[in-house]
């Protein structure tokens, strides 16, 4: 077994060195397969392309699109129109983003083809790991993995998230037997509907094969800090089912109490362990005290994960954070070569077959191809991919750091246009500010002055701070504050609904009232610290802690929602 992981791993690093020793050649091929493989298709046939494959007839017919403008297209397959209309495959499923389009996720084509792809990057990771840390093929992974809630277009396509439909796929499900990748979670623990019952199984499973585990993870980092929470709320409850061996009430599941029935045992010594450890003072390095033999966790703490990174520093006593892959629901674009790095340097290598790819400067100008790209910019990642989409701004700005052979490398700067974001949820500038209106009109006699906000990630799950300086009469009544709270809820987007009201992922909202004058000492601060008088404007979200402490000096009151949003797994189509 150990010579055949050798050899697989070999081939795997082999492969990788391949894809990026010429990677504009790789991209050429791509994008000629793309092209001849969708040329009948509604949509490249409405830019007169003749069948052409080269670069140069591409670039100079098919223009940069956004969602907004392939809707109307995707709505239509959605509806049920099977002629080729993005994809000359047919299209399998749509993989939902958690970028929004008029508050629902949107819709991303995928064939089944794509599977393999997905399925090769995701083959590629285990053998760059094992370069930096061995013996991970000797343990288990203790990984908290959740599927969400999936919904069927008007036609029956799913549409569910990228990492749903992975876990729900035969690939998944069907795997062959891997040392390098055992989870102590068995699938029907993973693909329960009820994420409560799904988190107690996995951490009931994961304390069983503690002393297994050589890494912790999930694919978040909010989603582990949520996990170490949930444990801290419920070690009693599992203490006592692991020292009884009781199956519990709570895994109404079929498949899931079948299965903890079969792994469920009296482990009396456990129980006790568990109970010392966690009645302790002090939950730091908690993970390490379980797990003794963890050598890393495997979470992605780039762009707003990185906020974070200090609260898993202390519950891990400081343990390194690999960040494998860069993918999204449009595409899988690439890997972490050096996984083991520290978090502010993780860079990830695109692998040229994924897709084809282009460059948007962002300080402005014309798209670069791939090989063309500078160290030391920023651009915005533009796709092309064997689903359909053509020449799209995916919305993700990025940094390029270096190159590996020909392959540039990116750091993962952030979202175009998010303001807030605490789990998968993606909040901009214009839905706060409708938000704020909205709850602002339950007001009477006052009106907000002015608003800022931030993510609040001490606290878990994490949730969204909303400051108010208000003008008026007075203070406003008992519980009004609170429904201004609920209100801000129901008008943010899908994606953060489910969070709140499906997922457990985000809690409640909270708006916090500062007394009058708060932003006037804002701007005195700024302008303190260089702003220019003419041009400082209100920041609509606020994350330095001097700031921070600086609005929390001045809060008068504090208000949280008092219930969940409204939200369904139904999609308005």
């Amino acid at each position: 077994m150990a010579a055949d992981s050798t050899v697989k791993n070999a081939t795997a690093l082999q492969f990788i060195e391949e894809m990026t020793r010429n990677i504009d050649a790789v991209q050429q091929r791509v994008l000629a397969e793309i092209l001849a493989q969708n040329s009948e298709t509604e949509y490249l046939k409405g830019f007169d392309l003749g069948g052409a494959t080269d670069r140069e007839a591409f670039k100079s017919k098919i223009p940069m699109t956004t969602y907004e403008d392939i809707q109307p297209l995707i709505q239509r397959i959605a509806n049920g129109d099977r002629s080729p209309i993005l994809s000359a495959r047919p299209i399998s499923e749509f993989l939902t983003s958690s970028g929004t389009s008029a508050g629902e996720r949107k819709l991303m084509p995928s064939i089944k083809e794509e599977w393999d792809r997905r399925q090769l990057l995701y083959s590629l990771l285990m053998p760059v790991m094992d370069q930096y840390v061995k013996g991970v093929d000797e343990g288990k992974a203790l990984y908290f993995y959740f599927i969400k809630a999936e919904t069927k277009t008007p036609s029956g396509l799913l549409a569910r998230p990228v990492l749903t439909s992975y876990y729900k796929s035969h690939l998944f499900k069907n795997r062959p037997h891997d040392p390098f990748n055992v989870y102590t979670s068995p699938n029907e623990a993973i693909l329960c509907e009820d994420n409560s019952q799904s988190m107690y199984a996995q951490m009931l499973c994961g304390l069983y094969d503690r002393l297994q585990v050589l890494r912790v993870g999930a694919v978040f980092a909010s989603g582990l800090s949520r996990a170490i929470r949930f444990l801290q709320l419920n070690w009693k409850q599992l203490s006592h089912d692991i020292r009884t061996g009781s199956v519990s009430p709570k895994f109404t599941d079929p498949p899931l109490h079948e299965c903890m029935a079969r792994i469920m045992r009296p482990d009396p010594e456990l129980a006790d362990f568990i109970t010392r450890e966690c009645e302790k003072d002090t939950w730091k390095g908690i993970v390490t005290r379980i797990w003794p033999n963890v050598k890393y966790l495997d979470v992605i703490v780039t762009g707003a994960m990185a906020q974070y990174i200090p609260t898993l520093d202390y519950y891990s006593g400081g343990l390194p954070k690999a960040c494998s892959m860069y993918a999204s629901s449009e595409c899988y674009f690439g890997l972490n070569l050096k996984p083991m790095c520290d978090p502010s340097e993780v860079s990830y290598t695109i692998m040229p077959n994924m897709g084809y790819f282009e460059f948007l400067p962002i300080g402005g100008g014309d798209l670069v191809d791939l090989a063309a790209v500078e160290v030391g910019e920023e651009y915005e990642i533009v796709v092309t991919t064997y689903s359909g989409l053509c020449r799209y701004l995916v919305g993700d700005i990025l940094r390029v750091t270096g190159f590996h052979n020909s392959a540039p490398q990116f750091r993962f700067v952030r979202r175009k246009n998010v303001l807030l974001s605490v789990d998968s949820d993606k909040t901009d500038e214009a839905e706060l500010q409708a938000a704020v209106e909205k709850a602002s009109e339950i007001l009477t006699k006052m009106s907000v002055v002015e608003y800022t906000s931030y993510a609040e990630t001490k606290t878990v799950p994490g949730h969204y701070v909303i400051y108010w300086e208000l003008m008026g009469g007075g203070a406003p009544q008992e519980g009004v504050m609170e429904r201004c709270c609920l209100a801000m809820e129901e008008e943010l987007n899908a994606v953060y609904r489910q969070g709140r009201a499906a997922d457990g992922s985000i809690g409640a909202l909270e708006i916090r009232l500062v007394r009058s004058g708060t932003f006037e000492e804002l701007m005195d601060y700024a302008l303190s610290k260089g702003a220019s008088i003419n041009q400082y404007k209100v920041p609509r979200c606020v994350n330095s802690a001097p700031i921070v402490e600086l609005l929390d000096a001045r809060v008068v009151s504090s208000h949280f929602s008092p219930e969940a949003p409204r939200w369904s797994p139904e999609r308005r189509f």
